[in-house]
Formats: structure tokens, sequence, C-alpha cells
């Protein structure tokens, strides 16, 4: 069960993002362009839980499941998750010009030339994006069927009701598409950077343009610092957080490690962008902006690296840009500290928003 529609409505949802270091919750009220923030939630995951979207420790995410829910008192049981990883497929694809009914029936025999995966093993789904005077342009995204099931059963044994299995890429986009209401020809990279994966997105407009998960996040500076510096993980990871360095471990050598990995972050970032200009128009090539979000996006300095690096500005998505937050319940540190996590999860909970 894949899902790309924009949105369900009339019943409330909690959109769940299940990543690869904690689970995040969100839960909005009201209709588009006036949603209100009546529920969030984290709940950290142990290391190795979650690997490539795939969860491997299924009791111990249905019960941060739980927790998330039953720790912040969001009593909604329909929810809205989502997938990544190298089990994911998302293609950009032309087709004659056909009715729905006719695609319908022929859009898995139009898949199986751009899946590496048996057609019987997937889920599968797609959105019509674009007309030409005799083809479709058609956004399709498919899934191992095993990762979808995943999800469910985590979601189930947990209490909760899946009702949606969407994609991070597009959860991303539909969170930046609702706070930042872009114009129809601008071009902006999306990158949300995890734990053990960073998902980037092309956008143009409202458009996917491309879409890519690489095996790159936040753990490759944790691992580099215990590698380079002999620090234990937690060091490590307190280290990376912004912490005081430990004893005998000069500033210095810190920031040539964070410089050597965020070259190695960079260099993923424009094989991407190198991709996209291979298999793109002319006028569609150029990035303007990149935003930043994910746990990962909060390492220090980072977004100025990125920018200097690939010559492009660099911002933080802020996923609440246009989400009302009510300061006297959702403390204002909190939500500062926590705001790059949410985004898939808000891009999630806005398939439960009315129009």
């Amino acid at each position: 069960m894949l899902n790309l529609k924009k949105s369900i409505a009339r019943k409330g949802i909690v959109g769940l993002d299940i990543g690869s270091s904690a689970v995040k919750a969100v839960e909005l009220e009201g209709r588009a362009g006036q949603a209100s923030l009546t529920g969030l939630g984290y709940e950290q995951l142990p290391p190795d839980t979650v690997v490539d979207g795939q969860i491997m420790e299924l009791n111990a995410v249905s019960q941060a499941v739980a927790e998330v829910f039953n720790a912040n008192q969001i009593r909604t049981t329909r929810v809205a998750a989502s997938v990544s990883g190298s089990a994911v497929i998302v293609k950009n694809i032309v087709v004659p010009k056909m009715s729905e009914e006719e695609l319908d029936e022929s859009i898995d025999w139009h898949a199986e030339e751009y899946i590496p995966f048996d057609i019987n093993d997937v889920c599968l789904d797609y959105q019509v994006v674009g007309a030409g005077a005799d083809s479709l342009f058609v956004l399709m995204a498919a899934c191992k069927r095993d990762y979808v099931a995943n999800r469910r059963q985590a979601i189930q044994l947990a209490g909760k009701e899946p009702i949606i299995i969407d994609v991070d890429a597009f959860a991303l986009q539909n969170c930046y598409e609702y706070n930042y209401l872009p114009g129809p020809d601008q071009t902006v990279a999306l990158l949300n950077i995890g734990a053990a994966n960073m998902t980037i997105q092309i956008v143009r407009g409202t458009r996917s343009m491309f879409t890519r998960d690489a095996s790159f996040g936040g753990n490759q500076y944790t691992a580099a610092l215990q590698r380079d510096l002999g620090l234990t993980y937690e060091q490590a990871e307190s280290v990376k957080r912004g912490g005081p360095a430990p004893d005998g471990v000069d500033e210095k050598q810190i920031e040539a490690i964070f410089a050597h990995v965020t070259d190695a972050l960079a260099l993923e970032v424009q094989k991407t962008f190198d991709f996209y200009r291979a298999t793109t128009d002319e006028s569609e090539r150029v990035v303007e902006k990149i935003y930043l979000a994910g746990g990962g996006s909060k390492l220090r300095g980072l977004a100025e690296s990125l920018a200097e690096r690939l010559h492009i500005p660099v911002e933080p998505l802020d996923p609440f840009r246009r989400v009302r937050v009510d300061a006297r319940r959702f403390d204002p540190d909190y939500m500062r500290e926590f705001f790059p996590e949410m985004v898939v999860a808000v891009g999630l909970a806005l398939r439960g928003v009315e129009g």
C-alpha cells in the first residue's frame, strides 16, 4: 500500500516518521493554509533498530511508537507513515496518452522497465503530473512489499491504524510546498539529512523533478570522530552536537574531521545535481536554493559549509513556518531544538488537513 494523493481529509491523522535514530509524531488540525499544531512527540531509538529503512527490531519500534503517543497525549490513532532507502524507487516516466482506466491497467507493465525488483514483490502507486500532445508525464513510486508490511506491522503492534504509507521524499516536498508556497519556475533542492540516510529531492514549483536516497548521514560524523580521535560513541555524539572537546582533543582536530566528512556529503549532493542535469531540459537545470532538514542538518556550520562548497544559497527548512503553534502548549525552545527533525512528520500530517 503506497498512497501518493495529496490529502485524505475528513478525519485527523498523525504524521509518523520512523527514522533510523528516532520516532517523530506530528498532529495538525484545520484547513489548508490554516493548519494548527495539536500534537508533537519525539522518541529516541536504540542504534541499529532501523537500517536502510528496514525495521530490524519490530518490538523496539512499536514500543517507541506507543510511547510517543502516550507521553504526548496524542489520542488520534489513524497514522500516515512513510518509507525510504534502497527498497524505494521513484521515477518520472513518459507514457503514451491514454485514459485513466487504461493507465491504471497498464502501469505495472510500464513500471517494469524502471524497477530492478520483481513487479509482484513491490507496492506501486503513481500520479499523472502533466500531459503533452500525445504523451502523459507520470510520477511513479514503488517499494518492496516487505518494507511496507514492516512499517504497517510496527504501527499496528502499537495499537495504531496505518491509513497511508507515503515516501519520505514526497512528505518532505509536501512540507516545503505548504510552508513556502513556491512559484511555478522556482527550482530548489530539499535535503533531509538523517542519522544514516539522506534524501535529496529536487522540486520545480510543485513538481518533483528528481529524487535520490543516499547512504550518508549524521552517523558518518560520529564514526569519524570515534575512529580518528579514539572517542567513545557517547563522547563523539556529544562533540557532534556542539559539546566541549574531551581532554587531550584539540578543537582544530575536530574542525578538520568535520570538514573532511562535509566534503564527502557535498560530493553526494553534487553527484545528485549532476544526475539531474543529465536527465532534464536546459531550462530546468539551475537549482536556485538548498533547504536543509533532518537531525544531521543541525551540525554546526553545515549550512555555511555546503553553500561555500556548492556555490548555492543554503538555509534551514522550517516545517512550522505557516503552521500555527501555541507557545503556551509547545515550548518555543523545544520547538527550535527539534524542528529540523519534524519535517517529514509535518509533511505526512498535512495529508490529513482538509483542502
